[in-house]
């Protein structure tokens, strides 16, 4: 069975950090594509960030500089660290597997590869 476990969301200050964790099982964490995408109320689901299994990063332009991807494959762990966050962070954020995924949207995503329950992400003034 297919799982991807998110954890570490939560509240946090503006200007705060978090670092989100997602841990794989039932793939081949080694060879693919890994991502996360976020989805606020009223907004559209977005990829905020990947990494593919050869390690190249995306960032959507909203996050970059402030967000990192990075992952272990030791422990079949992909984690995204964030930095400065800001009250429009807020969301639940998801993680995925899918080939290629940089150029997937959330629908192609779901249809097409692996998607996690979701962790809250609530940034405060």
């Amino acid at each position: 069975e297919v799982q991807l476990v998110e954890s570490g969301g939560g509240s946090v200050q503006a200007g705060g950090s978090l670092r989100l964790s997602c841990t794989a099982s039932g793939f081949t964490f080694d060879t693919s594509d890994m991502g996360w995408y976020r989805q606020a109320p009223g907004n559209e689901c977005e990829l905020v960030s990947s990494i593919s299994n050869g390690g190249n990063t995306f960032y959507a332009s909203s996050v970059k500089g402030r967000f990192t991807i990075s992952q272990d494959k030791s422990k079949n762990t992909v984690y995204l660290q964030m930095n400065s966050l800001k009250l429009e962070d807020t969301a639940v954020y998801y993680c995925a597997s899918a080939p290629l995924i940089w150029t997937m949207s959330c629908g192609r995503a779901r249809d097409f590869g692996y998607w996690g329950q979701g962790t809250q992400v609530t940034v405060s003034s």
